[in-house]
């Protein structure tokens, strides 16, 4: 979510096609130009790449107002991607770039069963074919042995009022629209026990005799709290608000009805998609830095609120200002 390699892009400085755009602890986008354990991270703005790169001072290189669109882009998901890359005319180099590896669909299934589930019923009639993902629901058309499917595809055009060739688009449509739900559900469900982690260091810094006596700490605390709360739970709703329209979808499903919940769907991809940058971002670096419950003490944990806990957590909360509406 928040790595964008820029090998996917057409960039013409032979530098920068191995580097990274990347979300750095303060939410800032930065050019990574190398990665190493031992080493760390080689970060520069995207300002900064005129003289690293030599590019001529009298004009604007192409990479950098490629770069300087793509800096404002809040998270790199493939799906927040494929919005802002396309309303940025930015092309890539391949398009399979934009969608989730095969591994990460696998690992997806058991979240598409929920929106596979009423399509299996459509075909089959009821629920006793064996779906498990959605490529599994896939083959039930590239079967030719099974005749019941080929008449269930007449009837799912007849019931969506499209042409039989016109299905296969829809399910692609389909497909995609809640993999992107199942995917950012992951990424929450995924968070949840840093969120856990985060939370409860505040306890500590609460209670320590000294630290409990800094105003301003405690309203530090008490921020953090509160966006990792509002921020979650604004998510959820959100998911759990798509999740139930998609069911009442099914109650007189038709290919305009679908179009009104991708669409609807759609235009929370952004806002959710940087919360969730923003979330793995700061929950990445709690981690790092405290890998388990007793590593760091109070004063220590105390010191990571201030100094990087709290830098850019407004971008997080802003994000549904910014792209709720969208």
């Amino acid at each position: 979510m928040f790595i964008l390699p820029l090998s996917i892009l057409p960039m013409k400085t032979p530098m920068l096609q191995t580097a990274r755009l990347i979300k750095n602890s303060r939410l800032q986008s930065m050019v990574e130009l190398f990665y190493d354990r031992q080493t760390g991270s080689g970060q520069v703005t995207v300002d900064d790449l005129p003289g690293i790169c030599g590019w001529p001072t009298d004009e604007i290189h192409p990479d950098l107002t490629m770069l300087r669109k793509l800096s404002f882009i809040p998270s790199y998901d493939v799906y927040s991607l494929r919005i802002c890359l396309r309303e940025q005319n930015i092309p890539v180099n391949d398009s399979e770039s934009l969608r989730l590896s095969p591994e990460k669909a696998q690992e997806l299934a058991r979240y598409m069963i929920m929106f596979t589930r009423p399509l299996t019923k459509m075909i089959y009639g009821d629920d006793s074919a064996t779906v498990e993902s959605y490529e599994d629901l896939l083959k039930m058309f590239r079967d030719p042995d099974v005749e019941k499917a080929r008449e269930r595809l007449f009837s799912m055009a007849k019931t969506l009022n499209i042409d039989v060739m016109e299905v296969p688009r829809f399910l692609e449509n389909y497909g995609d629209t809640f993999m992107s739900l199942s995917y950012f559900r992951h990424c929450l469900e995924r968070l949840s026990p840093y969120f856990t982690a985060a939370l409860e260091a505040l306890t500590p810094i609460r209670k320590h005799f000294q630290l409990r006596q800094n105003p301003n700490l405690m309203r530090v605390c008490d921020h953090v709290e509160e966006v990792i709360n509002s921020v979650t739970a604004s998510i959820t709703g959100r998911l759990e608000l798509f999740e139930r329209r998609t069911h009442q979808m099914w109650d007189n499903i038709s290919q305009e009805e679908f179009r009104t919940v991708k669409n609807m769907i759609e235009r929370q991809h952004l806002t959710i998609g940087a919360a969730l940058c923003g979330l793995t971002v700061k929950m990445n670096a709690f981690a790092r830095e405290f890998p388990h419950a007793r590593a760091g003490g109070p004063i220590k944990r105390a010191d990571f609120m201030v100094g990087e806990m709290m830098q850019g957590l407004e971008v997080i909360r802003d994000a549904e200002k910014r792209y709720g509406n969208m």
